[in-house]
């Protein structure tokens, strides 16, 4: 049997066994409830998937992959030098060599070897045969945004954007222009509600009689404490992460958020978000995390979200992102000696001169 069938055989049964539709009642017995008696949702958990949150357009209407089609997917994800980051877009390729091309990482301008620092000892691979992890619209798609998003989200481009010589360009006018993940504010991910991140993908759970804690190893922020049965704080404390608030229905632990604040901005969202979001474990192995989200400011309609949560032995490692909060400074001089020598003025020993250019 050849290495290349036996990943592909390996990875058909794999896939196989992960429910497309993610269906299936809560997981009952002793070893999945808490001491008091709720389903024990703790652990070390990973989220790690190539399956992308939107549909690419190659897929139309496909909701699924088909057991070939994932089959061969998860075998060249899980050749060697294959570079996680760039395999994320392997489901927009169309083609053979697309695929191969899409898994390599350029040699131009490499800043880390992503197939050697990122790649892990349980290589990421596709979570189900999805082809998107958005579940509702049926497109796989978020919602177009309805024209006062559209203009608001042109107005903060705008804002942090400016043209240089008719082109396009990221605005270094001041800190306030700056993106949050640059400044190590927010990830994207974090949420709620959570989307699976580029790497450092696993994430813990703890939980008491009253409460549920998330941490992240891929976060800015403080773990996020989830009080079980309390009422929402009062609307004007609004939060990076809004307020959560937890309950129970039936097998499935249900976090409710809301209170965010007008900067977090997910997916062009005001902070008028509603993220509803629901943790199920469904064996031993598994919990199904789904999430819908609404903003009627934003889309004309709530979309929803699902996908695996997966065991892990650990451990998790301290993560830390620092680089543009203590090199900001540095960041807008760059910007500004460029300025000076775009303009064709140069400094010489603190003294301003034009350039004889």
């Amino acid at each position: 049997m050849s290495r290349r069938y036996g990943v592909s055989l390996l990875a058909a049964v794999i896939i196989g066994v992960v429910p497309p539709a993610a269906a299936g009642q809560p997981a009952e017995g002793p070893d999945l409830r808490t001491p008091w008696g709720h389903p024990d949702l703790q652990g070390i958990w990973t989220s790690a998937t190539y399956t992308p949150l939107e549909r690419p357009e190659a897929f139309a209407d496909r909701a699924f992959l088909t057991a070939e089609e994932a089959a061969g997917l998860a075998a060249l994800v899980a050749e060697d030098g294959v570079d996680p980051l760039r395999a994320r877009g392997i489901l927009a390729a169309e083609t053979e060599e697309e695929r191969l091309a899409v898994t390599r990482q350029t040699q131009e301008n490499i800043h880390y070897d992503n197939a050697v620092w990122l790649t892990e000892e349980q290589r990421k691979t596709f979570s189900s045969r999805r082809t998107s992890l958005i579940v509702d619209p049926p497109s796989g798609r978020i919602p177009p945004r309805i024209p006062e998003a559209v203009e608001r989200e042109a107005a903060r481009r705008q804002a942090s954007r400016h043209l240089v010589h008719n082109i396009e360009e990221p605005s270094y006018d001041g800190f306030h222009t700056r993106t949050l993940q640059e400044r190590c504010l927010v990830w994207r991910h974090e949420g709620p509600p959570m989307v699976p991140p580029s790497y450092n993908d696993m994430l813990q759970i703890f939980q008491t009689p009253d409460h549920v804690v998330v941490m992240q190893e891929m976060s800015n922020n403080p773990p996020r404490i989830i009080p079980l049965g309390r009422p929402h704080l009062p609307s004007r404390i609004r939060q990076w992460p809004g307020d959560s608030r937890g309950r129970w229905e039936g097998g499935t632990l249900v976090v409710d958020t809301i209170n965010f604040n007008e900067k977090t901005h997910y997916e062009g969202s005001t902070e008028a978000l509603h993220v509803v979001e629901r943790f199920t474990r469904v064996d031993a192995e598994t919990i199904r995390y789904e999430f819908t989200v609404q903003d009627d400011r934003t889309w004309a309609q709530p979309w929803s979200a699902e996908f695996p949560l997966m065991k892990r032995g650990g451990p998790l490692y301290e993560y830390a992102c620092h680089e543009g909060n203590h090199d900001i400074r540095h960041i807008l001089e760059v910007a500004r000696n460029v300025e000076r020598q775009v303009t064709g003025r140069v400094e010489d020993k603190g003294e301003e001169r034009v350039s004889s250019r």
